[in-house]
C-alpha cells in the first residue's frame, strides 16, 4: 500500500494553515488564559509571520497551475523559514530545561497594558513567567517545544510537497 504524495498547493495551504492554528492557540495562552509571553516567546512568532502569507501565496500559484519552479523554490524557502522556527523552539525549551543559559534580557516586567493605578492587581491576573520556566506543560512538553514539534511538521509537509512540484 503506497502512500499518496501531497500535492504542492496542498502541501503550501497545510503548512500555512498548521502555522496558523499555532498562532491561534499562542494568542489563545496570551489573551484567554492570560499568559504573558517572555521575549522569546514573542521571537518565535516571528517565522509565523512570514510563513503563514508565503505558504497562502505558493499555494494560490499552484492551485492556478503557475510556474513549477517558482511554487518549488517557494515551497524549499517556506521549509526554510518553517526550520528556522524549529531551531528557535528547540532554543527556548533548551533555556527551560536548563540545557543552556537564556538571554539577560529575558525577564517579565509588569503588563504593558495595565493602568498605572491598577499594576499589583493587574499582576494578580498575568501568569508571567521568564524565559527559562515552562508557563504550561502537556506530557512534560512546554509551548516552546510545541512549536519546535509543529514548526518540524510543517517544514516536513513543505519538503514533500517542494519534492512533488
Amino acid at each position: 500500500m503506497n502512500a499518496t504524495p501531497i500535492k504542492p498547493a496542498n502541501a503550501a495551504f497545510a503548512a500555512a494553515f498548521l502555522m496558523f492554528a499555532a498562532l491561534c492557540g499562542a494568542w489563545y495562552f496570551q489573551h484567554v488564559l492570560k499568559y504573558l509571553p517572555c521575549p522569546l516567546c514573542y521571537q518565535q512568532r516571528i517565522p509565523y509571520y512570514f510563513a503563514i502569507p508565503l505558504g497562502l501565496l505558493v499555494a494560490a500559484v499552484a492551485y492556478r497551475d503557475g510556474s513549477r519552479t517558482l511554487v518549488r523554490y517557494g515551497l524549499y524557502l517556506l521549509a526554510l523559514i518553517l526550520l528556522v522556527s524549529a531551531g528557535m523552539g528547540v532554543y527556548h525549551a533548551g533555556i527551560e530545561w536548563g540545557f543552556w543559559q537564556g538571554p539577560a534580557s529575558c525577564a517579565v516586567g509588569a503588563p504593558a497594558t495595565a493602568p498605572v493605578g491598577n499594576i499589583l492587581e493587574s499582576l494578580g491576573k498575568v501568569r508571567a513567567v521568564p524565559c527559562n520556566e515552562a508557563a504550561w506543560r502537556l506530557f512534560g512538553i512546554s509551548l516552546a517545544g510545541y512549536n519546535a514539534l509543529i514548526s518540524l511538521a510543517a517544514a516536513a509537509i513543505a519538503l514533500a510537497g517542494a519534492r512533488r512540484a
